[in-house]
């Protein structure tokens, strides 16, 4: 499995290497449309080659559904949390209960303590 995995890390490495090769012209990325900056009188813009742009845009998408997913599932990890919450407090009073109902002359309950 070591092999498969090590294979495909190559075989990607050989793909992004391969577009990046592709795409080493450099394009001008804007802040603002020309209408508004001109409108607003601030214009920020820088150069880049196109397979940042493309690698960035990849990286940004990844992120952003991380952060969906991870917000999606807040009710998921909420319910679990108080799941847990609830079985540690239920076993707490069992121990409890145990321990208080359990008398040292009652020989049945012994028998049955050590039975385990």
């Amino acid at each position: 499995m070591r092999y498969v995995r090590y294979g495909f890390l190559a075989a990607l490495a050989v793909v992004l290497v391969t577009v990046a090769l592709a795409n080493r012209d450099f394009v001008t990325l804007h802040l603002l449309p020309a209408g508004l900056s001109g409108f607003l009188g601030f214009s920020w813009a820088v150069s880049v080659p196109l397979f940042i742009v493309i690698f960035g845009g990849i990286v940004a998408g990844v992120m952003i559904g991380f952060v969906w997913e991870w917000l999606r599932e807040h009710k998921q990890r909420a319910k679990g949390k108080r799941a847990e919450r609830a079985a540690v407090k239920l076993s707490e009073e069992v121990q409890s209960l145990k321990q208080k109902n359990a008398s040292p002359d009652d020989d049945v309950l012994a028998l049955l303590d050590d039975g385990r």
